[in-house]
Formats: structure tokens, sequence, C-alpha cells
């Protein structure tokens, strides 16, 4: 089985368009067709946040609708 972690070294991180100056705002990879893993752009080696594609849409649903 393919461990989408393998991935994060080669991640290629993009913040949102909408996010301003960058400071205080989430990056995002997508991993695998997937997996999607996303951390804090003001901590780029701390801790990341992996979601499946199912965890994904539900993470972009809730944030469109706050």
């Amino acid at each position: 089985m393919n461990d989408p972690r393998h991935h994060l070294p080669r991640a290629q991180w993009r913040t949102s368009s909408y996010s301003g100056s960058g400071d205080q705002c989430v990056e995002v990879a997508a991993l695998t067709a997937d997996t999607h893993a996303v951390r804090d752009s003001k901590d780029p080696h701390g801790p990341r946040l992996m979601l499946t594609a199912t965890e994904w849409r539900s993470f972009i649903d809730a944030v469109r609708r706050a």
C-alpha cells in the first residue's frame, strides 16, 4: 500500500490567492489523487493534517459555509 506521507518531502504547497499577505493562512498540497495535506503557513515544518478525498470535500464545504 502506498502511504501518502511518503509524498510530503516533495509536496507542492500552495496558498489561496485570497490569503493576502500569507502570514495568517493555511497551505494545502495534493499528495495523491485521494489525499491532501494541510499545514500552517507560519510553521511549514510543523504538523500536517492529512485528509482523504471525502474529508477534503467536507473541509472545503465547511469553509465555504463559514
